[in-house]
């Protein structure tokens, strides 16, 4: 399987995590519609079928992560 690069998941996580906070606070379509596409891609990026299971993935494949560190699974 293709990794994606570390600067493209940090960015894809950015995006989400900004997108998800836009929709709580406001709830418009657009935000809506773009934070499903940033999912989508993160999906797609990291070989998972949801975004939790993407959002994980992806931070573990950022620089310094470690292997053994479950930490983001509490979040």
């Amino acid at each position: 399987m293709l990794l994606a690069h570390p600067v493209v998941l940090k960015n894809l996580i950015e995006q989400y995590e900004t997108l998800r906070a836009l929709h709580a606070e406001a709830g418009t379509e657009d935000a809506r519609r773009r934070m499903e596409d940033v999912a989508y891609t993160l999906c797609v990026s990291t070989g998972t079928r949801d975004v939790d299971t993407a959002l994980v993935a992806a931070r573990h494949q950022l620089p310094g992560a470690r292997a053994e560190d479950d930490s983001l699974l509490a979040t």
